[in-house]
């Protein structure tokens, strides 16, 4: 390939990235989603200048579950600690745990889709019927079933990389049992791709296998990728909330999850104190369709198919 080929290709994919960028930008559902998510990473990102450090049962100042006033914007707990900032402390280890396990996934099901994909027969039948079995079986059932048997075996003692064991076991299990469709998306976007001309030029280069697969499928697939890595974050929230619910998450770094936990051990519900089930599911909610109205927005710009032609 000479050098102006190189160029003329290097200027093309980069007039595409700029269109499809700012056909992104230009969706409803993009900026409404990329708005909300601003807020919830600023306050992840900077909880302690916004609220104050983490609030614990000896340091709570409020009254036992009171309402919602000018003091405590969101009413306190059963313990007096105010709500607000558990529900702003708390985002950073709900984002925490839904990014890194999201990127688990997509490595995973990227991985196994464009093998199978691409290598097809044998090695596309054994992949595929791997992914079928975390693909029917949902996710959430495998990490209920995974999760206390880990937590058993490694204990609750110690940190493994930067997180309490608790909260690393929650990352891989997500991680590891979501990422089912991501494969099967990926191995069908790669039967389709290792057919086009630009393959087939890079084999009779003598190009090897992993050289096209990376170099020449690979950012062809981004574009899917993302858009579906924004649904698997949203799945993940889910995943972690109610793993987190059931008693499962770490009550010293209390996530969205965990306070909906100890919100019904307190009796919030029957006591009335609607503000201490309210606040951590509406980060949920939230946070879950910003995600999701992003990942809608990408496959919309990706997919000349379903893009709205003014």
């Amino acid at each position: 390939m000479t050098k102006l080929a190189i160029e003329l290709r290097g200027r093309s994919r980069l007039r595409a990235t700029k269109t499809f960028l700012r056909q992104f930008v230009d969706h409803n559902g993009a900026r409404l989603g990329i708005l909300a998510l601003t807020f919830f990473f600023i306050f992840a990102v900077f909880p302690g200048p916004l609220v104050g450090p983490l609030q614990t049962a000896s340091t709570a100042t409020g009254d036992f579950l009171a309402p919602p006033s000018h003091k405590h914007l969101l009413g306190t707990d059963e313990v007096g600690r105010d709500v607000l900032n558990l529900a702003v402390h708390g985002a950073r280890i709900s984002l925490t745990i839904a990014l890194i396990a999201a990127v688990i996934s997509l490595i995973v099901g990227t991985s196994v889709g464009t093998l199978a994909g691409y290598y097809r027969g044998r090695i596309d039948n054994w992949l595929m019927r791997l992914t079928d079995f975390f693909f029917i079986v949902p996710p959430f059932v495998l990490a209920l079933v995974i999760t206390p048997v880990v937590l058993e075996v490694i204990g609750r003692g110690g940190d493994i990389l930067g997180f309490r064991p608790s909260l690393f076991v929650i990352i891989l299990v997500i991680g590891l049992t979501s990422w089912g469709f991501v494969a099967r998306i990926v191995r069908s976007q790669t039967l389709s791709l290792r057919e086009r001309t630009f393959v087939d030029r890079a084999r009779v280069v003598g190009s090897n296998d992993l050289f096209i697969m990376l170099r020449h499928i690979l950012p062809n697939l981004v574009p899917q990728i993302a858009a579906n890595g924004a649904l698997v974050v949203a799945n993940a929230i889910y995943i972690e909330t109610a793993l987190s619910f059931l008693g499962l998450g770490d009550p010293l770094q209390p996530s969205w999850g965990t306070m909906l936990y100890l919100a019904q051990h307190a009796g919030a519900a029957s006591a009335g104190g609607w503000w201490y089930l309210g606040a951590p599911g509406a980060c949920v909610l939230i946070v879950s369709l910003s995600f999701v109205l992003i990942g809608n927005a990408l496959d919309d710009t990706a997919n000349p198919r379903r893009r709205v032609i003014p």
